[in-house]
């Protein structure tokens, strides 16, 4: 049956596999945000945009999916360092508006994000 649980889980699932497509294809904006005193900033984004990728793949097979679900929750926490540094030194990427609103943006969303996996942390 399709509900808008599982809707708005594929659609979870496709904006994280896409994010961890974007870390190989196009790093160097991942690279950087990432916070100065932490070492390998380019390992460190490949890293994070495969368990991006595993973790939006995982979402979408039921075995697997409450541990998926966990793992993207620890991921965003993971990230969070990357967007309040992206926040507070200002840091402009390519292509996205110079804007301050969406610097700051970025960290509620991350909440947002991890409600929105700690849905799928229940049993199917």
């Amino acid at each position: 049956m399709l509900t808008i649980k599982s809707v708005l889980r594929v659609l979870l699932a496709i904006f994280m596999i896409t994010a961890g497509t974007l870390h190989w294809v196009t790093p160097d904006p991942f690279v950087k945000i990432v916070p100065s005193f932490l070492p390998y900033p380019l390992a460190l984004v490949y890293i994070s945009g495969v368990f991006e990728i595993l973790g939006g793949v995982g979402l979408l097979v039921p075995p697997v999916s409450q541990a998926a679900a966990w793992g993207l929750i620890a991921l965003f926490i993971a990230v969070f360092p990357a967007n309040i540094n992206m926040a507070v030194n200002r840091i402009q990427i390519d292509g996205i508006p110079d804007s301050d609103l969406l610097r700051w943006g970025r960290l509620p969303l991350q909440a947002v994000l991890i409600a929105w996996a700690w849905w799928y942390t229940k049993k199917i």
